[in-house]
């Protein structure tokens, strides 16, 4: 078979994981040929394309990022997008394509599934927020960088007497901020989910110092929203999937947290660092479990199928199922387990 292969959304460790083992498991084991197409639908639009065999993918398990680019490209936004990338599909004669991504690039895949293209999906998102697969890789890796990260704040936050306001990765969910928070021993940990209280969290803050405690960490993720009418925040630009370009809440966090308590605040945006540098063995080891278990998806014909874990089973769920919701985290975490170290 004539496979493709693109890389969607944002870049992840892990992806080349999967590209790798994709293209070993379909080489050595069924004599397929690898087309990689270049920054995601976007390649696929423009057909710039990139040869994949065994041999090119030799190195790459250890290394971040995508061999292969990325973009966030919606083909249904762009003039003519669909009808460019099914003539590219046509036209380098692919037989099957595994879409590695989020729920924007396999909302997309689901979409041109229904075109008549033959895809697998590969989940992939640091936000971890794909509903019928028990985590994705990139997460965990996400999570370590930025556990490191609140270790390495709370000797200089102790060292000052500050309150530092450590900024995460997460639009609409906050797995990120909550097991990073919960891992490094945060004061206060503040998700999309529910919208805080910044009176709440001033309160929680002076309480905590009032103990003795004169050096706190507030983890928050980026798509965290306070309670309405008690915080004002700048409106976002968005991206063609409509989503808003975040990164900055806390800024304004920190902010009204020196006011409201007179305590001295900094802020530290971990941002892009989350994405980046080589995956953590547990990541390496699921991505190449999808890997493997997409191309035998490709060979049993089972399109419109995306790769999943489920009780430590790879199982293969409707595309359409797979994008339908976010799995936000389960509050139980916050109340349960995270609160009662806070104050």
């Amino acid at each position: 078979m004539r496979v493709g292969v693109l890389t969607g959304g944002g870049d992840c460790p892990g992806l080349n994981a999967v590209i790798r083992a994709v293209v070993r498991k379909g080489e050595v084991a069924h004599g397929d040929q690898f087309v990689g197409f270049l920054d995601g639908w976007r390649g696929v639009i423009e057909n710039r394309t990139l040869a994949l065999d065994v041999e090119r993918c030799r190195g790459i398990l250890p290394r971040g990022g995508t061999i292969l680019g990325t973009s966030r490209t919606n083909p249904y936004k762009v003039d003519g997008g669909v009808a460019k990338a099914l003539d590219t599909l046509r036209s380098e004669r692919i037989d099957a394509l595994v879409a590695i991504g989020g729920e924007d690039t396999l909302g997309v895949a689901s979409r041109m599934a229904a075109e008549g293209v033959a895809v697998v999906g590969v989940p992939k998102t640091i936000d971890n927020d794909l509903s019928v697969t028990e985590v994705t890789f990139g997460f965990h890796t996400a999570v370590q960088v930025a556990m490191e990260a609140i270790d390495r704040l709370h000797t200089t936050a102790e060292s000052h007497d500050r309150v530092i306001v450590c900024e995460v990765m997460g639009r609409h969910a906050g797995w990120i901020a909550t097991y990073a928070g919960i891992a490094g021993g945060a004061a206060e940990i503040l998700v999309p989910e529910e919208p805080f209280d910044i009176d709440l969290v001033c309160r929680n803050l002076k309480n905590r110092h009032a103990k003795g405690r004169f050096a706190s960490i507030v983890v928050v993720a980026e798509g965290a929203v306070p309670v309405e009418g008690t915080m004002t925040l700048a409106s976002p630009e968005v991206d063609q999937f409509g989503h808003p370009r975040l990164g900055g809440i806390a800024n304004v966090l920190a902010e009204e947290i020196e006011q409201r308590t007179g305590f001295e605040t900094r802020v530290t945006i971990l941002g892009h660092v989350q994405r980046g540098g080589t995956p953590t063995a547990f990541d390496r080891v699921l991505a190449t479990r999808f890997g493997v278990a997409a191309i035998d998806a490709v060979h049993d014909e089972a399109f419109g199928q995306m790769v999943a874990l489920q009780a430590d089973r790879i199982v293969r769920v409707p595309l359409d199922e797979a994008v339908k919701e976010l799995k936000t985290v389960d509050p139980a975490l916050l109340h349960d387990v995270a609160e009662v170290f806070w104050g």
